[in-house]
């Protein structure tokens, strides 16, 4: 393992996931070997690449052989924490929050929905799946009591910075923010941002120039 976590690239550790799960999927095949070759086939990386990457947590393959694909997922499962559960909360209990807490997707995965807070005092108190919905005030002391390390912000973009600098002032230390802003937080906290239109507009730059092209 490196010496640092901030001896590895970002690129890196968001590229992981991706080979867990293209993994999990060939070990559900019955795949049991599988070259970097292979591997780089399904995700449109080099094989260099692959190798690279997973040098930077140990020696995994042999070569000539390739990767025992059940070794190397129950690996980089350790390696992102996946081997254990992360209690998480969602604030806000919109549309949005409510679809969050009723995804059945998060569980198997390790992270388990335990709370979850809304501003509003209509929302406060009813129930979705098994979680009962809490008020903001109850924040902190939820968060300490159920050992939170993950929180959900799924709040309009006007409360959301409000919101994030609350959770950080909680101790919590991950923030997944699907609020259309960039908060602010200090550099121990890390924070991913889910924003569909950004994503969107990627694509149209794509579309527009193929549209382009054709039209000239």
């Amino acid at each position: 393992m490196p010496d640092s976590i901030h001896a590895i690239p970002e690129v890196v550790i968001l590229r992981l996931p991706l080979y867990v799960r293209v993994l999990t999927q060939l070990k559900d095949e019955g795949t049991e070997v599988i070259s970097s070759r292979e591997l780089g086939d399904r995700l449109s990386v080099t094989p260099a690449q692959i190798r690279k990457d997973l040098s930077y947590f140990g020696r995994f393959g042999k070569q000539g052989r390739g990767y025992n694909v059940s070794y190397l997922v129950g690996e980089l499962r350790q390696v992102l924490g996946l081997d254990r559960q992360w209690n998480t909360a969602v604030i806000g209990i919109g549309r949005l929050g409510r679809a969050i807490i009723n995804y059945p997707g998060f569980a198997p995965e390790g992270f388990k929905v335990v709370a979850a807070f809304d501003a509003d005092p209509a929302q406060v108190g009813r129930q979705f799946e098994d979680v009962a919905i809490q008020s903001i005030g109850e924040m902190q002391q939820t968060i300490r009591e159920r050992n939170i390390a993950i929180a959900i912000v799924a709040v309009p973009a006007p409360q959301a910075q409000r919101v994030i600098s609350e959770l950080v002032s909680c101790g919590v230390k991950a923030i997944l923010n699907y609020a259309p802003i960039a908060p602010q937080v200090p550099e121990d906290v890390r924070v991913r941002n889910i924003d569909p239109v950004l994503a969107l507009q990627t694509m149209t730059y794509h579309l527009k120039v193929r549209q382009d092209e054709a039209g000239s």
